[in-house]
């Protein structure tokens, strides 16, 4: 059974680079069909899907986060990796890490709060 599991700083200062990781056990990122995402919750708020790379590599983005979304994976160690810049307290939330197939979710992590904060 696939798992996913984030990881990365809890606090995060405005204008900086938000990094985290997912290490996925039990299954391969570049296993066919599959897309690997990026979604977050802020406080109050409903799910807000980030991105996703795709199991040939490529990668999409949310338009409103475009600007500033960076995904990339490292194919040796089966993880992938959000990069989110310039963020500002609005960026505030939990981050989840998940595995899509055919349009719905099908795996994700416990999630990890990260919190924009001088």
């Amino acid at each position: 059974q696939v798992r996913l599991q984030e990881s990365g700083p809890g606090l995060v200062k405005p204008s900086q680079t938000l990094s985290l990781t997912c290490t996925v056990s039990g299954g391969s990122i570049t296993t066919n069909y599959y897309y690997w995402s990026w979604i977050r919750q802020p406080p109050g708020k409903g799910l807000e899907w980030i991105g996703h790379i795709a199991d040939g590599g490529i990668t999409y983005y949310s338009p409103a986060l475009k600007s500033r979304t960076s995904i990339s994976r490292d194919t040796s160690k089966n993880q992938f990796t959000l990069q989110l810049s310039s963020v500002t307290p609005e960026d505030t939330a939990v981050y989840y890490c998940a595995r899509v197939l055919h349009y719905a979710l099908d795996a994700w992590g416990q999630g990890t709060q990260v919190t924009v904060s001088s």
